[in-house]
């Protein structure tokens, strides 16, 4: 590596103040500093120091998303090659087909390469337009400030494309995480100062902006014409008299396949086990909020309890979905573990967390059984918990406050 440290040290006056690649500095930056340790590091008493800095954060939480990524593209291509034999297809007919064929690994259902390949071609290309056009807009924010391109974008450039459902055109991608950056961080001011989670807000931009390609039947297995609807989609368009008989024996899906993941979805949500992978992972090295998580859970479990006593009451087939089920299905589990745990949408105090978590959960809940337009509630729960983390913050720091000037007046 010494040939590029002296390399870069060659170059870097060009991209200091009064070279001629100055204006271009934050891109020089973010290389060197992605690459080696910073040269300037905080060493005296006098400042607060970590152990870890924001590079190696966001890196445990790429590592925590490795199952949920592997997951995507597994489960994408083992949907798309069951469709195939279904419909009696022998291949598709497009870019992919000819890999594929380049390849001469087929579209055995039953084959794990065969699998991977096929989900792969789904999951990397919006994985790459989703970094190229974040990437840019982050790029281009931090040039014109002259602050350092932050690595955040490394996770929410990981966490979008695992939200969208595998037949998402590539430029509703790009469009998509453009508003996401731009108008859910930057405008804002950039990480640290946005009280939206971008990766949401990019994926409730295509919701309401493009809801025939994010919702309903025709989407969530990556072959054209294909009718596939969610477990959620699928009792929400049932009758009481059906019940869970919509999911059980409609779509023939269990409550371990659901758990494992092996059903249509959006990419990367369909595992409850890969979530609590990442989970473990996040709480073990204290990277993500175990109050949050439980908090949510708590909630989500507690509201789905309560609608599920009340199933006979109703016409309602979702208040029949029992609660365990509500936690397998969706995007609860994907949610609840990387999504209501940013650190910087997130409430930040610990009575906050769980007040904001059990806010989610709750939420969540209420959104999936009552709303009969919007099956899934995870993303809107969490959207609605990032508005009001910032009173629900102030509200526990005064209550605080005025706990102790009672404790001090007495």
């Amino acid at each position: 590596m010494k040939p590029v440290r002296k390399f870069l040290d060659r170059i870097e006056p060009n991209f200091e103040q009064g070279g001629k690649l100055e204006f271009f500095y934050p891109l020089y930056e973010a290389l060197d500093t992605f690459l080696y340790t910073p040269r300037d590091v905080t060493s005296g008493p006098t400042h607060v120091r970590d152990a870890i800095d924001l590079k190696r954060l966001m890196s445990t939480v790429v590592v925590a998303l490795l199952p949920c990524i592997l997951m995507a593209m597994y489960n994408t291509g083992l949907q798309a090659n069951l469709a195939l034999q279904d419909l009696g297809s022998d291949g598709i007919d497009n870019w992919r087909g000819s890999i594929i064929a380049a390849l001469g690994v087929g579209y055995d259902p039953s084959s794990l390469l065969a699998n991977f390949v096929h989900g792969a071609l789904y999951f990397i290309p919006a994985y790459i337009v989703t970094q190229i056009a974040g990437g840019t807009c982050e790029v281009i924010f931090a040039t014109i400030r002259r602050h350092e391109v932050n690595e955040g974008f490394l996770v929410t450039g990981m966490l979008y494309p695992l939200t969208l459902p595998p037949s998402m055109p590539l430029w509703m991608v790009a469009l998509g995480i453009i508003f996401g950056v731009v108008i859910g961080k930057e405008v804002f001011g950039g990480t640290g100062k946005n009280f939206l989670n971008p990766a949401l807000t990019a994926r409730a931009f295509l919701y309401f902006a493009y809801p025939t390609y994010i919702s309903g039947p025709l989407v969530w297995v990556a072959v054209d014409g294909y009718t596939a609807p969610t477990s959620l989609g699928a009792l929400a368009n049932a009758d009481v008299q059906t019940g869970m008989a919509a999911i059980t024996s409609g779509l023939e899906i269990t409550w371990m396949q659901a758990f494992l993941g092996f059903i249509p979805g959006s990419m990367g949500e369909t595992s409850t086990l890969a979530c609590l992978i990442g989970a473990a992972i996040l709480i073990a090295t204290g990277i993500g909020s175990w109050r949050i998580m439980l908090a949510v859970l708590i909630g989500a479990l507690g509201s789905s309890t309560l609608f599920w006593m009340f199933s006979g009451q109703t016409d309602n087939a979702m208040f029949l979905m029992p609660p365990h089920w509500h936690l397998v299905v969706g995007g609860l589990a994907f949610g609840l573990v990387f999504m209501a745990t940013d650190p910087v949408s997130a409430a930040m105090t610990e009575t906050g967390k769980w007040i904001y978590g059990i806010l989610i959960g709750v939420m969540t809940t209420l959104i999936r059984v009552i709303n009969p337009g919007y099956a899934e509630g995870i993303m809107l729960a969490i959207l609605f918990g990032n508005v009001f983390a910032p009173l629900i913050d102030y509200t526990v720091i005064q209550a605080n406050i005025r706990r102790r000037l009672v404790r001090t007046a007495a």
